[in-house]
């Protein structure tokens, strides 16, 4: 326990000596002053707990010292305690209390009680200190909490806002790829629809062109009917080139990918690119020497940059610039595989497309352009090709500011663009001299008529079945024939199906197989040759020749 200051005022020396011998059992700190002036000094330089104070003293009394003690702010409360042996009545005590005194001490004084008193102010003096202490440091603990509830709340409402931000984030990410996913929902149910119609398209194309292709044989020389003939033809080999973008779109065309230069590629078909575009438009390209080879069909990848640029020309009527840009990116479009990719950009300084229409602008049959003036093919046709290759597309347009449309396609990892061995061309193989056993399998009679109209005319001596099934119950009956020209999509069994089953029994017999698409990426390793329908009566003969002749050499 510390002690406290205790103040002895009184001009004699020898009763100051008597008060500090009675206190001294209070192991307290005894200060004495002998005038009023002492007393102010030793107040002013220290902490005073108790006063003891003589009531008749020369200079000034102990009431005018009292009463000048507690105008000063640090001693209002301080316990102050009279001792006289005089003025002991009861009008002195009441001024002396009056002035500020808390107690009077009589003389001759009774040391217990003058200890007992000071004592228990000097101990009220310590637990009021503690108490201020106390209060203090449970200030100090509540600032300090208070501060940290702040900070605290800061720290939340400052998450609440990132949380808040984040939600909104995801949300508009959720619904961007929600809106993804339906258009490539939508692009893909169309992709379907479209091939089906290609597929039931190329087969009417089929019956037409090949029933064209005779009778323009067959016309007596008349130079009309033969413009006619030939009109109708050339209609029809446009409806061919139509089906063609629509498989594209639909990614069952039949691709070849293999590693491609880029580069020399545009290079090659640049002036082709430039004639397209016209005198007006500047073509500018940025395509490093050192760039990765491309994993695409190269042929495809040609057509899409015609298509590109023709789309860049009517969009820059009064002339522009139309800029070929590649280069490997690490950023992808979500949705692509692991791996490296090369982004293509093919952009125009034209007159750019609103929002709504850019949504579209990969749609089958979707164009701006005026009737006539387009099919509404040409980037749905790109799409297909980098969807199929493995890659994507994304176009990005504003009005006044140009359109960019940008392919990703992968980079050929284990490929070189280096050029194959060149094989010593095989012999030609005489066209076929003799009438051969054909059997025509496929479930569309418009395309099975139109094929042995073909076969006849070639003079050979074709037999037909509407479906796999029946080819197999044609060799079960134990007829032969030379070569088997079989559909690809036939309900049941497929023609891919119905090869492997005859190659199994008959080894040495030729399968050619034709298809209104491509369903299948590989032969699974049957060797068949494939024709692409439509297909024309030379092109027929070919596939014939080089099955036969493949038959020889495997004989």
């Amino acid at each position: 326990m510390n002690p406290v200051n205790i103040l002895l005022v009184d001009d004699q020396p020898a009763k100051l000596l008597s008060y500090e011998v009675i206190l001294e059992e209070l192991a307290e700190n005894l200060i004495k002053a002998q005038s009023a002036r002492e007393a102010f000094e030793h107040l002013l330089r220290t902490e005073i707990a108790v006063i003891l104070v003589d009531v008749c003293m020369p200079e000034q009394d102990g009431f005018e010292l009292v009463s000048m003690i507690r105008q000063h702010p640090r001693y209002q409360n301080t316990p102050i305690i009279f001792v006289s042996a005089v003025m002991l009545a009861e009008p002195d005590r009441l001024r002396g209390y009056a002035v500020g005194a808390v107690d009077y001490v009589s003389v001759p004084i009774v040391p217990e009680v003058l200890r007992a008193k000071v004592r228990v102010f000097a101990d009220l003096y310590r637990k009021t200190r503690e108490l201020e202490r106390l209060n203090a440091e449970l200030e100090a603990r509540v600032h300090q909490r208070t501060a940290e509830l702040e900070t605290s709340a800061a720290q939340l409402r400052q998450l609440n806002e990132e949380l808040e931000h984040r939600i909104d984030q995801r949300t508009r990410e959720r619904e961007e790829a929600l809106a993804q996913l339906f258009e490539a929902q939508k692009l893909d149910t169309i992709g379907h629809l479209t091939g089906g119609v290609a597929h039931d398209f190329n087969n009417l194309l089929m019956a037409v062109l090949g029933s064209l292709s005779l009778l323009k044989k067959r016309l007596p020389a008349d130079e009309r009917s033969e413009r006619l003939v030939t009109n109708a033809i050339q209609a029809a080999e446009r409806g061919t080139a139509l089906t063609q973008r629509l498989l594209a779109f639909a990614r069952r065309q039949e691709l070849k990918p293999q590693a491609v230069d880029f580069l020399r590629l545009f290079e090659n078909v640049e002036d082709l690119l430039a004639k397209a575009v016209g005198p007006r438009v500047e073509i500018r390209k940025c395509i490093p020497a050192d760039l990765a080879p491309l994993l695409v069909d190269s042929n495809q990848l040609e057509l899409a940059l015609l298509n590109l640029f023709v789309n860049a020309r009517d969009a820059l009527e009064s002339g522009g610039t139309v800029t070929v840009a590649a280069a490997v990116e690490e950023a992808r479009p979500t949705g692509l595989a692991g791996g490296n990719y090369i982004k293509i950009s093919v952009s125009d300084d034209g007159e750019g497309m609103d929002e709504a229409t850019v949504l579209r602008a990969a749609e089958p049959f979707f164009t701006t352009k005026g009737i006539g003036k387009g099919t509404g093919l040409g980037l749905s046709m790109v799409h297909g090709l980098a969807a199929q290759s493995g890659g994507s597309i994304q176009i990005s347009s504003a009005r006044g500011k140009g359109t960019t449309v940008s392919l990703w396609l992968p980079v050929a990892e284990s490929f070189t663009t280096a050029q194959p061995a060149v094989a010593p061309p095989a012999e030609p193989v005489k066209p076929v001299s003799r009438s051969l056993a054909i059997l025509v399998v496929d479930d569309d009679a418009l395309v099975r008529t139109g094929t042995v109209a073909m076969l006849e005319d070639l003079g050979h001596l074709p037999r037909e079945v509407a479906s796999a099934s029946q080819a197999l119950e044609f060799f079960a009956g134990g007829q032969e024939c030379d070569l088997v020209i079989t559909d690809h999509a036939m309900p049941g069994m497929t023609g891919a199906e119905l090869a492997r089953h005859l190659r199994a029994a008959f080894p040495s017999l030729p399968v050619i197989l034709a298809s209104g698409y491509v369903e299948l990426a590989e032969d699974q390793g049957l060797g068949m040759i494939r024709m692409t329908k439509p297909f024309t009566q030379e092109q027929l003969q070919t596939a014939m020749e080089e099955a036969l002749r493949d038959k020889v050499a495997a004989a």
